[in-house]
């Protein structure tokens, strides 16, 4: 088997709920094509199905329920310490659903990523698959992106672009923008691990070049 220079990179994941993203970073690792190592999955939530996905992958796991800290500033400072304690190049938010302090998102400035259901900066916030059919968009998908104190603003790293259907409810669109979630994460994150990708004065850079406002596009092929 051949060496490689690239150096494997320390991955904490944080997670709300089922993991379908970690899971498509944990088949990444697997595979060999993501050159990281997740060392850590972090829930705000007991018993959410992507504990179970880390455990059965054999990655530590840690939960911090937001329900027993006293303010949000309080979960977030011991957010941060736990954290810290894997030593991480890079937190990866997979489906993790807290508003996050400027202190916390300053703290890990241009090493923390976020994805979004929508083609940023469309659509910030919830029920964004509804909220595309409602306003008529022709168009719709996801949007990797650097987190920064506001919220689902950081620059855009990568999105991947559906098309909206006649038939479309807010559960079909929102299948069909899922599997593109699975393309782009891992995606980002490698670029991110071999050194492509990084966040120069609150801009997105691959390769050494700026990347436009919407990021990297990819046109999904999507029937």
């Amino acid at each position: 088997m051949s060496t490689t220079e690239v150096k494997t990179l320390r991955v904490v994941v944080l997670i709300s709920g089922s993991g379908s993203n970690l899971q498509a970073l944990i088949d990444g690792v697997a595979t060999g094509d993501l050159p990281v190592e997740i060392v850590a999955v972090i829930s705000n939530r007991p018993d959410v199905f992507g504990l179970t996905r880390a455990e059965q992958a054999k990655i530590p796991t840690a939960v911090l329920d937001h329900k027993g800290f006293a303010s949000r500033e309080a979960f977030d400072q011991e957010l941060m310490r736990t954290i810290d304690t894997y030593n991480p190049d890079l937190v990866v938010l997979a489906g993790f659903m807290r508003i996050l302090t400027p202190e916390f998102t300053q703290h890990y400035l241009g090493r923390m990523l976020n994805i979004h259901p929508s083609l940023l900066p469309k659509f910030q916030g919830l029920h964004t698959h509804q909220r595309a059919i409602d306003a008529g968009e022709s168009q719709h998908g996801v949007t990797v992106h650097f987190v920064t104190a506001e919220l689902d603003g950081g620059p855009a790293i990568v999105q991947a672009v559906v098309p909206v259907l006649a038939n479309d409810d807010a559960g079909l669109l929102a299948k069909r923008v899922q599997r593109q979630e699975h393309v782009i994460y891992p995606l980002a994150v490698k670029w991110f691990a071999q050194g492509d990708l990084k966040m120069v004065d609150g801009k997105a850079e691959l390769k050494g070049e700026l990347l436009p406002a919407c990021g990297y596009q990819i046109e999904a092929n999507e029937p």
